[in-house]
């Protein structure tokens, strides 16, 4: 076993602190990489807290993983040591049903392996993510990461950027199209940045006036002030998407008048509280709730090539592993332009 260093949080009361423990050896099919880097999702701050089911503790989070192979498994034909590696959201799916043929393993028939918070294909080993200094991977689970771009950068990509590049593809939004971003954080602010590189006009839609400058320079070409009532009342019936990344509780019933007819609303955030949805929100313009979760691993891996070769990464602050709890006190309040990144070097 591979003795590894990490902070866990032993249970949803207590803040994370140093725990040590044991990961699997190098497999035949494994890969083995040193971490460098790992973004602070939102959804680590859920998951401690048991916001959206109950939790596998002791839980290392972090599904957004950069680091330097040290070893390989002897059938390993993807990567060699000290290639450059990355692990976002799960680490292994059942391989055989139908999504996972499709290359859809993020919506596994039978679940996939998440990161942290999860279990093993076997159904018994628990899974811990990046908050550590090692982790072992199937090499199907493993992504390449160009050098080019600031690695600490590319980190928040295997999460907030796939999220947000996923259904973007998926419903081919681009030139000729109105794309309204709704909450400019972590997942928004890549939203921008793919939909404008996508060539779609974007709008990002936000209660916070104070954030209508960062829009501008990620590439927004408008900015809607929901709180404001003219702005609202001008903005109806004018997008043919939105993208809402709000992980808070808000009114979809409003966001969806801001829709043009057969026009899409998008969910990527996760509220810890269902919303309500009024049928005559949807009829009056025969128009779309939708949900989209992260990509597969190919769709990944294709996201990683196009920011390597379009210069797309996060933009972020760098934090050491000790000031994680004053990072997710920031993270609710909004204090974050726009990922935390943990330099895993100060474990």
């Amino acid at each position: 076993m591979i003795t590894t260093k990490s902070y866990a949080a032993q249970d949803n009361q207590s803040p994370l602190a140093p725990w040590t423990f044991e990961r699997r050896e190098v497999g035949p099919h494994d890969v083995q990489f040193d971490i460098q880097y790992c973004g602070v999702c939102h959804s680590d701050l859920h998951q401690i807290k048991d916001d959206w089911f109950p939790g596998i503790f002791p839980m290392v989070p972090g599904h957004e993983i950069i680091g330097r192979v040290v070893k390989v498994g002897e059938h390993v034909k993807k990567f060699k040591v000290g290639d450059i590696a990355g692990t976002g959201c799960m680490v292994d799916s059942c391989r055989e049903c139908e999504n996972c043929q499709k290359d859809l393993e993020q919506y596994c028939l039978k679940g996939n392996s998440q990161t942290y918070n999860g279990l093993e294909q076997d159904g018994k080993t628990p899974t811990y993510g990046g908050y550590s200094n090692t982790i072992v991977v199937n090499e199907d689970f493993v992504l390449h990461v160009s050098d080019k771009l600031n690695l600490a950068a590319v980190a928040p990509l295997l999460c907030a950027g796939i999220t947000t590049y996923s259904p973007l593809r998926h419903w081919n939004v681009g030139k000729g199209h109105k794309l309204a971003v709704l909450g400019l954080g972590g997942l928004g602010h890549m939203a921008v940045k793919f939909g404008v590189s996508f060539g779609a006009e974007v709008t990002v839609l936000s209660t916070s006036p104070n954030k209508e400058q960062d829009a501008r320079k990620l590439g927004a070409h408008n900015f809607v002030v929901t709180t404001d009532e003219a702005q609202l009342a001008a903005a109806r019936n004018s997008f043919d998407f939105i993208l809402d990344t709000v992980s808070a509780e808000h009114d979809l019933n409003l966001y969806l008048s801001l829709l043009k007819t057969d026009g899409t609303h998008i969910c990527v955030g996760v509220p810890s509280k269902p919303s309500p949805v009024a049928a005559f929100s949807l009829l009056g313009g025969r128009k779309s709730l939708a949900g989209s979760g992260i990509g597969g691993i190919a769709e990944t891996q294709e996201m990683l090539d196009y920011c390597a070769e379009h210069g797309i990464v996060s933009e972020i602050e760098m934090i050491d592993i000790k000031d994680i709890q004053n990072a997710y006190d920031r993270m609710l309040k909004g204090d974050v332009r726009y990922r935390f990144v943990i330099d895993m070097a100060t474990l």
